[in-house]
């Protein structure tokens, strides 16, 4: 049985190949780590850990990779309200993190960084967005990516800018350009 995969981009159903042949590298954004994983998060890792074991048992080598955002403003509010230091409370999510998923069976994936070992290249890439006029400030301090100027957005979802909503998921931030996602791309710098 081969691996057929709905490609975003060409809207069709593929036969799928990876890049480099017999080896497939999966990247899958991880959990903001201020409070413990619920089921959500659990239904997720099976799905990825489901696609992650087929690959293997299909003899390819498989190089996983889940992030953990353990800075974000839940995190530091949490941190605050126990009164603990945010390393703290993100090592003990991680902890039971680790247990549950254990519990339950899930793989964990040969990589896990954690954004806060990143920093110094987020700000870079943002410094370069910000240079190329795809970023900007706003007036609140965050940085912003200019969804209008960079003309491929939209391409992998389908949609246009025009057919997003805000405010769906969460609160709008008064002092973007513009009010549709994405979110800031970074903390106030």
């Amino acid at each position: 049985m081969s691996l057929r995969i709905f490609n975003s981009l060409t809207r069709q159903v593929e036969p799928f190949t990876p890049i480099e042949p017999g080896h497939v590298r999966m990247y899958v954004c991880g959990m903001t780590i201020y409070d413990l994983c619920h089921m959500g998060h659990a239904r997720m890792m099976m799905a990825f850990d489901v696609v992650y074991r087929w690959l293997k048992a299909r003899g390819y080598r498989v190089t996983y990779v889940r992030n953990i955002t353990d800075i974000e403003d839940k995190i530091i509010r949490r941190a605050v309200e126990r009164g603990i230091s945010i390393r703290a409370l993100t090592d003990e999510m991680i902890a039971a993190l680790h247990q549950d998923i254990g519990a339950i069976g899930v793989s964990r994936p040969d990589h896990e960084p954690r954004a806060t070992d990143y920093v110094p290249q987020m700000l870079s890439l943002i410094q370069t967005l910000e240079g190329k006029g795809l970023a900007y400030r706003s007036s609140s301090g965050d940085v912003n990516f200019a969804v209008r100027k960079f003309p491929g957005y939209g391409k992998l979802s389908g949609k246009s800018l025009d057919d997003l909503r805000a405010g769906e998921r969460v609160a709008v931030e008064g002092s973007k350009d513009d009010m549709r996602p994405p979110h800031s791309l970074c903390c106030s710098i």
